[in-house]
């Protein structure tokens, strides 16, 4: 690409040198026409036509061209070099330019003298005409074709930089995909521990259903019926309060996302009566159920809950929204 970009610099550059010679000839042979025509017209054939690298220039030297022929009193073989400067000046609406060339159109293939030598180097001049004609077609083609080169090298860029920026975002894509499918895989873990736990439970309350009915029905009937099953229920919530708390507070945890931890991070004085008052409650159990494990009024409870809930509403819930769920 930018190899490419050098050539087409060094091609303009080059076309510029050529062109700055010819010019100075022609200002020559103009400044010299009236003086002495037949070293201005020995000039205009000094220069070679087919390195002109613009039309202007050449419309100048076959306008010069043809007057210095009328001025020598030469008659032109053809219309060829008037004509050029004619079709220049018209299509882009010189008129003074064109009124000159046209007259001295009428005047090179009427009057003058027939030359051999003029004629020869009249032919010649046609020649490098032809040549300049097919040397700018060559130049346009290869302008033209450096044009779509460089387009097209730029879409060929634009296109690599476009799949890279995809290959980026697909790669961003597959790397958000995987986040997602470790974080799906990662839920349903806690979805089948947080089962397992569920199933464990009910497992537990089916097992004290079970108890209580056999106690009830071993019972039954006889005196110590409602002694009996009083000091199961008793029995039971005193496996409750001792045996079964921890069960609880992992449940409250695993079920309510680590809420108890949270709690304990944020308000690391929190005392040992409160916490299990907290456990309690999240694990959703009535104020009269709480009152019973703790072994205090319904009053009791009801204040320990007020106290406990603003603490913790002023400590936790900016950084635990859940936490006033529980109460």
């Amino acid at each position: 690409m930018r190899g490419l970009l050098y050539i087409f610099i060094l091609f303009v550059v080059a076309s510029c040198g050529f062109s700055e010679s010819h010019p100075k000839a022609l200002d020559e042979a103009q400044h010299l026409m009236q003086s002495d025509p037949s070293t201005a017209l020995s000039k205009l054939n000094g220069v070679d036509v087919s390195d002109f690298q613009d039309s202007a220039t050449m419309a100048r030297w076959a306008l010069l061209y043809s007057e210095a022929m009328v001025v020598n009193r030469l008659v032109a073989p053809t219309d060829t070099i008037v004509n050029i400067a004619i079709d220049y000046y018209e299509r882009h609406n010189q008129t003074d330019e064109l009124q000159k060339a046209l007259r001295l159109k009428a005047l090179i293939l009427s009057s003058g003298d027939s030359d051999a030598l003029a004629t020869a180097l009249y032919l010649q001049k046609e020649k490098e005409f032809l040549l300049y004609k097919e040397r700018t077609k060559r130049e346009l083609y290869m302008f033209v074709g450096i044009i779509i080169l460089l387009v097209a090298t730029g879409m060929i860029v634009w296109m690599r930089q476009r799949m890279k920026l995809q290959s980026l975002q697909h790669d961003a894509l597959m790397a958000e995909a995987s986040g997602l499918k470790s974080r799906i895989e990662a839920g349903r873990e806690d979805i089948g521990r947080l089962e397992a736990k569920l199933h464990g439970l009910l497992e537990n309350r089916f097992a004290l259903i079970d108890s209580l009915c056999q106690t009830y029905y071993e019972s039954q009937g006889t005196k110590s019926e409602r002694k009996a099953i009083i000091d199961k229920v008793k029995s039971e919530i005193e496996s409750v309060r001792t045996d079964s708390f921890s069960e609880l507070e992992q449940t409250v945890n695993d079920c309510r996302d680590n809420l108890l931890c949270k709690v304990t991070d944020n308000y690391p004085d929190i005392k040992t009566e409160e916490y299990q008052l907290l456990v309690y409650l999240a694990s959703g159990l009535s104020t009269r159920t709480i009152s019973l494990l703790l072994g205090e009024s319904v009053d009791v409870i009801y204040k320990r809950k007020s106290r406990l809930k603003a603490r913790l509403k002023s400590l936790v819930e900016p950084v635990c929204p859940d936490i006033m769920a529980v109460f």
